[in-house]
């Protein structure tokens, strides 16, 4: 397809690969998106997405250094898991070029997930975090840091060196703040979001798309979400004074996300 002039802070009626093809090369900082992973949404029956081609796709526009966030989950089909996620990252990472910074899981305060009398119940997504070139340009995890339990303590004792031997630790201060691990916990609960959020079946948490936007990118960078939903990734990358790009092939939902970007701006 042709190439169009850029045009960010907006969100797009169309198909995302569709969509992504006019975009130009290296024009993006940031991805930020959920796909719709083993029929959890709605758009179409029996509809498979194709995932290799978006990978292709988001590589070319995301700039050297560029990051891409992912959350998805794997569907179960006759007590066997998907594997969604596994494919994913072995087909961008060995067959595109993308590689994987982190799988971080996305556990979900307040749901119950999915109930199952013969397995364990599904509280948890995956947050599968790429990066293009030798290293993400952006790292803040300031964002990130929580409450250390052991704020206040003295810490001290040894350290193993890999050597095998030891080095004795002075005694220091726990710092207040941690910066959290590989699991983060977020409400899901409806208090947290609006009704226009809601009419969207597979919504994220705003401080997903939140953390994630202030961690890896800095003010004034772009940031893609090709599937915007109901539009959660515009809103926070709006918020945190980021120029925001969103694509979503279904009219509804590209209403709803326009109408919450310009609530957004009128309350910011």
């Amino acid at each position: 397809m042709p190439k169009t002039k850029f045009l960010t802070d907006q969100v797009i009626r169309a198909d995302c690969l569709q969509a992504l093809q006019t975009l130009p090369e290296a024009s993006v900082d940031l991805v930020v998106f959920s796909p719709p992973y083993d029929a959890i949404r709605d758009y179409k029956k029996n509809w498979r997405f194709d995932f290799h081609s978006l990978g292709v796709e988001l590589y070319r526009v995301v700039k050297e250094g560029g990051v891409c966030c992912v959350v998805i989950g794997d569907g179960t089909k006759k007590f066997a898991k998907s594997l969604t996620t596994a494919r994913l990252t072995v087909d961008w990472c060995d067959e595109i070029g993308w590689k994987l910074f982190e799988n971080v899981i996305y556990k979900r305060d307040g749901n119950p997930g999915a109930w199952w009398t013969q397995r364990f119940r599904v509280d948890h997504e995956y947050i599968l975090i790429f990066f293009k070139g030798s290293r993400p340009k952006t790292f803040d995890k300031s964002p990130l840091m929580i409450p250390s339990k052991h704020a206040g303590k003295t810490y001290a004792g040894t350290d193993r060196l890999t050597n095998g031997g030891f080095k004795k630790i002075e005694p220091r201060q726990v710092n207040p703040f941690k910066c959290r691990g590989t699991v983060w916990n977020y409400s899901t609960s409806n208090s947290e979001g609006n009704r226009l959020k809601l009419k969207h079946p597979a919504t994220f948490p705003d401080k997903l798309a939140e953390d994630l936007i202030l961690c890896f990118s800095k003010a004034g960078d772009v940031v893609l979400d090709p599937m915007c939903g109901s539009g959660t990734t515009c809103v926070m990358a709006m918020q945190a004074n980021r120029s925001y790009v969103g694509i979503e092939v279904s009219a509804e939902y590209c209403r709803i996300a326009r109408r919450r970007v310009s609530l957004a701006k009128r309350s910011k």
